[in-house]
């Protein structure tokens, strides 16, 4: 049997689990019994940990929240998730958070045991960074916040908006869920003036106050992901493509992901596939990895390139093919 003051650690590391646990079912876990488990309970209230507690067949406890920060209690693989994540946090992405971050991670580091500081310190020291060419943009902490109670409470947000060329807008729209993508945060929104769903990059968003009039909830799209996905990647592409398939769109649809384009049906055994990329070549390649024939409707320079590299692919065999025997 654990002794008290072990006993109540243990007690509370379970509580700390977001479930409701039983009398009986903590007795077992504590090997001690009932009456124990109530008292133990008595003493973490007086020690202001708000245990909560029902009565009844289904009855149990739980930990709530309470006005100040209890101790957290964590086993090893949440502790080293927690100091890696305060790592990365420290290194921006969110500004406004680093400093913070480093101080948690101190604290952290400070009272984490030998063997699982060594784990977080081996993790720091041999891993390396690779600088991107185009680092992500940072977000402001605050911005976020203000974005994610406006989701939570269904009011319309306000805000000046730069857009992907430069130019400057105003937007008010009704705000439904933060994405991250990659290395850059997404609001995805209902715009009533457009009357239709948006996505709309964080970094780019500066909210105006006060806050707006509460919206009644619309359904949200189910592809909520998918959408920011080709958002993204159609709104940064510089060459676009229409390409007729001679293949049905599910099949289609099924070899592509969504952030390389959309399908449309045109009949049983035909499709369209716009598409698009920063290079015509990497068009090319998408669809010769469809591995199905297609028709290259528009641009015409893609069409072009697709003689230029069948020439060269036909170089590449010495020759041309053998002749069939008849």
């Amino acid at each position: 049997m654990l002794e008290t003051s072990a006993r109540l650690l243990r007690l509370l590391s379970l509580l700390q689990t977001p479930r409701e646990w039983t009398g009986t079912e903590l007795a077992e876990r504590l090997s001690v019994s009932t009456r124990t488990v109530r008292n133990d309970v008595e003493r973490l209230r007086t020690l202001g940990y708000p245990v909560h507690g029902t009565r009844g067949a289904v009855g149990g406890y739980r930990l709530g929240a309470g006005a100040a920060l209890p101790p957290l209690l964590l086993d090893d693989e949440e502790a080293v998730a927690v100091a890696v994540g305060l790592r990365t946090a420290a290194a921006g992405g969110v500004a406004g958070i680093e400093e913070t971050s480093l101080r948690a991670l101190a604290k952290l580091e400070q009272v984490l045991p030998h063997r699982l500081r060594r784990r977080v310190g081996a993790l720091h020291t041999h891993t390396v960074g690779v600088p991107h060419d185009r680092p992500g943009p940072t977000v402001d902490a605050e911005t976020l916040s203000v974005l994610s109670a406006a989701c939570r409470d269904r009011e319309r947000v306000r805000f000046d908006y730069v857009r992907h060329d430069g130019t400057a807008d105003r937007r008010e729209v009704e705000p439904y869920r933060l994405v991250i993508w990659g290395r850059r945060w997404y609001l995805v929104a209902f715009d009533p003036a457009r009357d239709d769903w948006r996505t709309f990059r964080v970094d780019r968003i500066s909210p105006r106050t006060p806050a707006g009039p509460r919206f009644a909830p619309r359904e949200l799209p189910e592809d909520v992901v998918d959408r920011v996905r080709h958002g993204v990647s159609s709104a940064a592409w510089r060459h676009r493509a229409r390409i007729r398939v001679h293949a049905p769109a599910e099949a289609v649809a099924e070899r592509i992901n969504p952030a390389v384009g959309t399908v449309e049906p045109v009949d049983a055994e035909t499709c369209l596939l716009h598409t698009g990329a920063d290079r015509l070549e990497t068009i090319a390649v998408w669809a010769g990895l469809l591995d199905l024939d297609f028709t290259v409707e528009d641009p015409p320079e893609l069409a072009d390139l697709l003689r230029t590299l069948a020439a060269r692919y036909l170089r590449a065999t010495d020759g041309p093919p053998p002749l069939a025997a008849s």
